[in-house]
């Protein structure tokens, strides 16, 4: 274990970065507002504190940032550490990508400097769950699976307005912890697609490992909650509205009306459920036991789906 002693971030590429005291982290994406942040494999950079001190030795007087680190950390040799090893600091994970890298003697930072240690010393990582780190956050090497988290939108008009009980959603919840999983946030919104959509796109940044939606999956012309989740999702999985809306045939034949989706955005499973109490627990019920080993999989966590 160590410590983050600072969190730096530049706006343009090849520059050397300003510490900054608390950073917001996005899944697949890297620091919010950093120019290295991207669908890459590089999205973060981590650099020894051990390291830099060595360098202020020879008596040039660097400040953090100046070999284009974003995170500076006491307590480890980064070059050390296997590539996929995995590193997590308060609700932040990452996974080691790389380590070192080739350094263009034209660069900015050599420079300024007269020379970056950050090609050498230096470790690259892509950010497996988002979220936010300051200075003097603990740093460690994890083993184990990434917990299960989740998030939970109910679409409703008269729910938003507090004109209806938000009896679904408090069943989803019900049901989720129930299997393990911690209900990071519960949200009733309008049936309005923007707001679904930037909803469910915040919790996929955040890294949520699934996000649940119950209402707005019917014929009503306010009914947008499957147009949102197809605007949002990357990949998307038909097997799970497949598989609810044929086991809910065997209950009532007006299973065949549903519209529900569910896809993948980022590393984000997002499924849609009926507005209904009674249909949120038939449904969830269905697929609920199954979904875990696909999170794995997407998480990272597990490799196949094959059969034993």
């Amino acid at each position: 274990m160590g410590t983050i002693k600072a969190l730096c971030i530049s706006e343009k590429k090849g520059t050397l970065k300003t510490s900054i005291h608390k950073a917001l982290f996005h899944t697949e994406w890297g620091m919010v507002g950093d120019a290295h942040a991207g669908r890459w494999h590089r999205q973060v950079s981590l650099l020894g504190l051990a390291e830099i001190e060595e360098f202020r030795r020879r008596g040039v007087d660097v400040k953090f940032g100046a070999f284009g680190e974003n995170i500076v950390a006491e307590g480890f040799h980064f070059k050390d550490l296997p590539i996929g090893t995995r590193l997590r600091a308060g609700n932040v994970w990452l996974e080691i990508t790389q380590i070192g890298k080739e350094c263009h003697k034209s660069c900015a930072i050599r420079s300024q400097v007269g020379d970056c240690i950050m090609p050498r010393e230096g470790v690259f990582a892509r950010v497996l769950h988002g979220g936010w780190l300051e200075e003097g956050d603990k740093l460690e090497i994890v083993t184990e699976k990434m917990p299960l988290d989740a998030a939970i939108i109910t679409a409703s008009d008269k729910g938003s307005k507090g004109l209806r009980e938000d009896t679904s959603g408090a069943k989803v919840q019900e049901m989720l912890e129930a299997a393990g999983y911690t209900v990071a946030e519960k949200i009733i919104l309008p049936d309005e697609q923007e707001d679904i959509a930037h909803k469910m796109r915040s919790f996929g940044d955040l890294g949520i490992a699934l996000v649940v939606t119950t209402g707005g999956t019917g014929f009503s012309v306010r009914d947008v909650t499957p147009e949102a989740t197809i605007s949002v999702c990357e990949r998307l999985t038909p097997g799970i509205p497949e598989a609810m809306r044929a086991l809910s045939m065997q209950v009532t034949h007006r299973a065949i009306l549903s519209r529900a989706q569910a896809g993948i955005y980022k590393r984000t499973l997002i499924v849609n459920l009926p507005g209904s109490r009674k249909a949120v627990e038939e449904c969830l019920g269905f697929v609920l036991p199954e979904l875990q080993h696909g999170l794995d999989i997407l998480r990272g966590d597990a490799s196949e789906c094959a059969r034993k």
